[in-house]
């Protein structure tokens, strides 16, 4: 388990050791789920690390939030050279299934429409186009799974996961229109996930594996749209979501929230599901039902896990120092 000493890291040795696991733990930090404090770009320890291991599951990474603070080289030491280590010692040390928790930002520019376009439908068929260097090193890092499942026969499932952060949005603009917790109800619309989902998916796809060979799923909560919302979706969310909950408005309106406008993309899980006989319970209706008892909608173990940050030291939301930019030669 990389990633061990994270946010998802955590919350999956916790749900890994419940079932009776045994978990080697592998995070640069220490903590109580983590046995071996180190990096995944030494190639070394990741060969000793996994020796007599019968699964990886692969979480520890570079994130957006760090684009300003590391640079290009550091993403792709972590995430690219730091994947293929894991990935060959998993073939030297007979390893059976290889899950890489991947990100939705991988799409990149593929998830915007034009201008006055309608919004954009996102399976696992629609084709990336990296937007930086964090979606360029987690599409490279998915090819070398696909790679070392056709080349040796090492199952390997891809998880492109979608927003489950805990932190506030990182642009002051969103954090200035909407409450914290409407802004993550919203987004369980099209793109947001709670934690607890997001865990049962890999302990899914770490099970399945074998049998699946290698694949790549969206995670992200259920859409309650179809293919023929897209263009009122660019226009008229309010009105689209008060056909499917005619109570949303009551529930919003005694909290003072509000609704998107717009969306501009959805993410669809639905071959998740169908392969790896997903069930993620915490979608739009789940939480208008908690928000109308006057529950958080929230899961128990998201809350309980709460936010990490992404720096040992953090100056904004994640961050807000910046990396000059490179000069021109």
């Amino acid at each position: 388990m990389t990633g061990s000493s994270g946010h998802l890291g955590e919350a999956l040795v916790r749900a890994l050791t419940a079932d009776g696991e045994d978990v080697v733990g592998l995070d640069l930090l220490p903590s109580p789920g983590t046995s071996v404090v180190g990096s995944v770009s030494d190639r070394d320890l990741v060969l000793r690390s996994t020796r007599g291991v019968g699964a990886v599951l692969h979480t520890a990474t570079l994130h957006k939030p760090h684009i300003g603070t590391h640079g290009r080289q550091a993403f792709i030491d972590t995430n690219i050279s730091g994947t293929l280590n894991l990935l060959e010692a998993a073939v030297e040390n007979g390893i059976e299934s290889f899950v890489f928790t991947s990100t939705t930002s991988a799409f990149g520019r593929a998830l915007t429409a034009g201008t006055g376009q309608s919004a954009v439908w996102i399976t696992e068929d629609v084709v990336s186009l990296p937007r930086n260097i964090y979606g360029v090193t987690k599409a490279a890092a998915e090819d070398l799974c696909e790679l070392f499942q056709r080349e040796y026969g090492l199952p390997c499932v891809v998880l492109r996961v979608s927003r489950f952060f805990p932190e506030p949005d990182d642009s002051p603009e969103i954090r200035q229109s909407y409450d914290h917790l409407n802004l993550k109800v919203n987004e369980l619309l099209y793109r947001r996930v709670d934690l607890e989902d997001v865990v049962t998916a890999h302990q899914l796809a770490l099970e399945r594996a074998p049998q699946l060979g290698f694949d790549r799923y969206v995670i992200s909560a259920t859409t309650p749209f179809t293919p023929d919302d897209v263009g009122a979706l660019a226009t008229d969310v309010p009105g689209l979501v008060r056909q499917l909950y005619p109570e949303y408005e009551e529930i919003y309106g005694r909290l003072g929230w509000t609704m998107l406008p717009a969306i501009d993309r959805v993410y669809v899980n639905a071959r998740a599901r169908r392969h790896l006989g997903w069930a993620p319970r915490h979608d739009f209706r789940h939480a208008l039902d908690s928000l109308r008892s006057g529950r958080d909608p929230r899961s128990e173990l998201a809350l309980d896990i709460g936010a990490k940050g992404y720096h040992a030291e953090t100056t904004g939301i994640y961050t807000t120092r910046t990396r000059p930019r490179p000069a021109r030669t």
